[in-house]
């Protein structure tokens, strides 16, 4: 399990049924006793879900509702959403299914955002710089839980630019369209070798890359290069309006 203070990724490698379901909510209150308030269940190994394991994912998921977390299944098979559909279950949690997690369709390199800010990463503040860009993002017709996600994504990035830099230097580019936002988070620390990390299938913790993974399952697209001029990082983060906001 890959598992951070804030969030987490949980695999499931087998059904969930009358047999493991017990298993899983245990799993689950643990991670929510301890402050985790993101967790995404890779439903890979699930072929079948019973009504046991379909009540045990709901009251998880109500229950980090109401402390203001979010739950969400991503590689759901066919057959668990078409059963996760008749449970009515995707109307209260994001649910994707295997192969539904492509990059997002490019705009075109000439077309011009509605706007553009850049925020200076203060790294004896994070909290404000965090609150800065949660105001820019809540301005794109984003659902509550991508805007959720795409705060969080954007957090995994600033952690690793202060991570690397002690903070100096980095800056948080925000552009908003109308059915999306780009984040661009630099730094000029040293740098790395994004490659490396993507053979290495981007160890969520490890100190160079960190939290690659976390983001590309919570943005619709993560790009990670070396800055054009000088030294550093460049992370491109991409989070598409797909569903309509309330």
């Amino acid at each position: 399990m890959d598992e951070r203070p804030n969030i987490a990724l949980v695999p499931i490698e087998e059904d969930i049924d009358v047999t493991t379901a017990g298993a899983l909510r245990v799993t689950l209150d643990r991670l929510i006793n301890n402050g985790c308030r993101r967790i995404i269940l890779n439903m890979s190994g699930a072929s079948y879900v019973d009504s046991a394991g379909m009540a045990t994912i709901l009251v998880e998921i109500r229950r980090m509702r109401k402390l203001g977390g979010l739950i969400s299944l991503t590689n759901v098979s066919d057959q668990v959403l078409a059963i996760m559909r008749r449970a009515r279950l995707v109307d209260f949690v994001p649910v994707s299914s295997v192969g539904s997690n492509d990059a997002p369709d490019a705009y075109d390199p000439q077309a011009q955002p509605l706007w553009r800010t850049v925020v200076p990463v203060d790294s004896n503040n994070l909290a404000h710089t965090r609150a800065s860009v949660s105001r820019l993002l809540a301005r794109v017709p984003l659902s509550p839980d991508e805007r959720f996600d795409a705060n969080l994504a954007v957090g995994e990035a600033v952690g690793n630019a202060v991570d690397h830099t002690s903070g100096e230097g980095a800056t948080i580019t925000v552009a908003g369209y109308e059915d999306r936002v780009v984040v661009e988070v630099s730094d000029l620390g040293e740098g790395f070798d994004p490659s490396a990390v993507d053979e290495r299938e981007a160890g969520s913790f490890e100190e160079r890359g960190r939290g690659i993974k976390l983001m590309r399952l919570l943005a619709d697209s993560v790009s990670i290069s070396q800055r054009p001029s000088g030294t550093g990082m460049l992370v491109r983060i991409v989070k598409v309006a797909h569903a309509t906001t309330d």
